[in-house]
């Protein structure tokens, strides 16, 4: 029964019972307390205690009726705001939401600890906030650039650098906007939009924006071969040997950059280069030797050769002592300059 009914039919109860007892008994009667003396109708005498009683029954349900609500409410609203945190853990996003209810707090505490992610197939929920978050998340997943601001992604989780890297690999403006203003963005989306340009702008485009930019080996090596296929605004020497000298390449790699750019310059570049590469660098001696042995400049090689111990470069004497014997030896078979 709700308290309105209560209060009603109690009033109705009363005013029936004081109509009852004043048409059975309409006299009054007289309390007297030491020298205080009182005088009432008989029915005021019975209705009194009544009221009284019906006066702290209707304080006592007011009261439990408002806790039962404010408990209600409660709920309610951590029901939204355990929605709330569900929506900013997709979005990655620190969630330091409070709540009222022991359960759902516990619940929230649990949630904040585990690893929660968009499971492919239909998603539907009676939010559709919730469900708008869940199918941006799917295409960004899918490499899809969602530009919708209202999904208000932490610039620093690595949802929104997927979403970045998506945008690179789209719009390939942005991409060298990226390189132009490295600093401001993280060394993924740095990465994919070197990756972007390299793949997609001219060499005069990539050598006017990769110079700031820390580059990666692997990175070092996809410019490289941007460059063997574009010798006409290729990468001159000195900038090789700055990329080289920075990444600190071994002797493995300098032999594997020596093998690539082989047949890409002419014998004088080509010399001009390595030679420049080994007399900054000892490590990259072994390449030249290689480059040497390519093109047949025997005598400068032994020359050069003499100038190390014997336990050195132990392939390349191997290959000029079987030249010397007469026996033929592939370059390519050399997998290792020590």
């Amino acid at each position: 029964m709700g308290l309105k009914k209560y209060i009603g039919f109690s009033l109705l109860l009363i005013i029936a019972v004081s109509l009852y007892i004043y048409s059975v008994e309409s006299g009054s009667y007289e309390i007297k307390v030491l020298d205080y003396t009182m005088q009432l109708p008989i029915v005021l005498w019975v209705i009194i205690p009544v009221l009284v009683l019906f006066f702290f029954s209707v304080l006592h349900l007011m009261f439990y009726s408002s806790l039962n609500f404010l408990k209600a409410r409660n709920f309610t609203k951590d029901e939204e705001s355990i929605v709330e945190t569900i929506k900013s853990l997709l979005l990655q996003k620190e969630e330091k939401r409070r709540f009222k209810t022991k359960g759902y707090k516990r619940l929230a505490s649990i949630l904040k600890q585990l690893d929660v992610s968009v499971k492919e197939g239909t998603f539907t929920s009676s939010n559709e906030e919730l469900n708008n978050i869940v199918s941006s998340i799917k295409d960004i997943e899918a490499g899809k650039y969602v530009a919708d601001k209202s999904l208000k992604l932490n610039p620093d989780s690595n949802l929104a650098k997927k979403n970045l890297i998506n945008k690179v690999n789209e719009q390939m403006d942005y991409a060298v906007d990226v390189l132009k203003k490295h600093d401001n963005f993280s060394e993924e989306v740095v990465k994919a939009a070197f990756y972007t340009v390299l793949e997609n702008k001219s060499m005069t485009t990539v050598k006017k924006v990769y110079s700031d930019v820390k580059l990666t080996k692997d990175m070092a090596l996809k410019l490289f071969l941007k460059d063997i296929d574009n010798q006409e605004f290729g990468l001159s020497k000195e900038e090789i040997q700055k990329i080289t000298k920075s990444l600190n390449y071994t002797e493995q790699e300098f032999l594997i950059l020596a093998k690539l750019y082989k047949d890409a310059l002419n014998p004088d570049k080509l010399l001009d280069l390595f030679e420049t590469l080994s007399n900054d660098n000892e490590t990259a001696a072994g390449a030249y030797f290689y480059i040497l042995l390519e093109l047949e400049m025997i005598e400068k090689l032994k020359d050069l050769l003499s100038g190390y111990n014997d336990n050195e470069h132990k392939a390349i004497r191997a290959v000029l002592d079987l030249k010397d014997a007469g026996k033929h030896y592939s370059l390519e078979d050399i997998s290792k300059i020590n």
